[in-house]
């Protein structure tokens, strides 16, 4: 499999060392840094150094954008330019909507792997980055869906758990659990210190240290995601005021149920969330007769992740008329198994358990 990487930091760098030792892969990389692209040709991230991101889509059936927010839009339009008709084209941007809106090509499914280090640097790459981690995908309505399951496969290759999600549903989600955390761990530490003002600073205990532990993330990375995702950023800081408020005012009448109420819920939420996407069990394949058009594996994949049910395995398989084909679909448990028979039934498609 020949694949191009048009960033080989942190996460380019460990996209190349993963296909690379997993799946034999032949890799072309670019960077503008000349520094970075010569460390990643050493450490075995790449085989070839790349001139340009055209360069390196040129012949790739794969092609990882992992080039800043702010540059993912030229670098994507310069790869798909230059990549083959059958070429699949993803980034790793951790927001979606903006990005997806602008780019119809069927070629381009938008992604995010949940994954990453408190280090940057294509030094710091490691091949098992990705082992364990949700990797989200954003196919739209012109998706191919032979591209989609070349995609998937890739990704669950190297050790990830690929998941389809509508591009505005991931970034609420990666407002909620990420970017509205590193605002709060910024501003709790400027509330500490400026509530501290000269005097000496004491020992932080570790309730303080775990809430900011990503305060002042990368200054050239952080404040892209920010503005990138501003509109369901405003939107949560809006809701979060009116909480504050609610806590404010019992506090201030010393309404001790008020307040009791309050922590027993936020410990009920957070045992909720974090006990999410935890099911096991046996796998169970489906097949679902679909028309042979581009999206249709799309809308299949975004139904089930909005359902919560994850696809372990994807294949398609179409049909000699041209005009409808097979997708053979596996879904972990017995109990998600039947939900996704219902929920792709629902769209009107012939599903049934194999």
């Amino acid at each position: 499999m020949r694949v191009g990487v048009v960033g080989v930091g942190l996460i380019g760098g460990s996209i190349g060392l993963a296909l690379a030792q997993r799946l034999d892969a032949e890799l072309t990389g670019f960077d503008p840094q000349a520094q970075t692209l010569a460390e990643a040709q050493r450490r075995g991230a790449i085989a070839r150094a790349a001139s340009s991101p055209a360069d390196a889509a040129r012949e790739a059936q794969i092609v990882f954008v992992a080039a800043p927010i702010s540059a993912l839009p030229g670098a994507i339009d310069e790869v798909l330019a230059a990549a083959p008709a059958d070429c699949v084209v993803t980034d790793v941007g951790s927001t979606k909507r903006a990005l997806v809106a602008a780019t119809d090509d069927p070629r381009f499914i938008g992604g995010h792997p949940l994954a990453g280090a408190e280090t940057s640097g294509v030094e710091h790459a490691r091949a098992d980055l990705f082992e364990g981690a949700t990797w989200y995908l954003t196919p739209g309505p012109t998706t191919s869906g032979e591209l989609y399951e070349r995609l998937h496969k890739t990704l669950a290759g190297i050790g990830a758990t690929p998941t389809a999600i509508d591009a505005a549903d991931h970034d609420l989600v990666m407002a909620s659990v990420s970017h509205l955390p590193h605002v709060f761990a910024n501003v709790l530490v400027a509330q500490a210190a400026r509530a501290l003002g000269d005097e000496r600073v004491p020992a932080t205990g570790p309730s303080f240290r775990d809430a900011t532990r990503v305060a002042g993330a990368s200054p050239t990375i952080w404040p892209d995601i920010y503005l990138s995702n501003r509109e369901a950023l405003v939107a949560l800081i809006d809701e979060t005021q009116a909480r504050l408020a609610k806590v404010r005012d019992a506090l201030a009448s010393a309404d001790r149920p008020a307040i009791e109420r309050w922590n027993d819920a936020a410990r009920s939420d957070r045992e909720a969330l974090l006990g999410a996407g935890l099911a096991g069990g046996s796998v169970y394949e489906l097949r679902a007769a679909v028309p042979d058009r581009p999206g249709a594996v799309a809308e299949i994949a975004l139904a089930l992740g909005r359902a919560g049910i994850n696809i372990v395995d994807i294949a398609l398989a179409p049909a000699r008329d041209g005009r409808r084909g097979t997708v053979s679909l596996w879904v972990q448990g017995e109990e998600p198994a039947q939900r996704a028979v219902e929920t792709i039934a629902a769209l009107d498609i012939p599903v049934a358990r194999a």
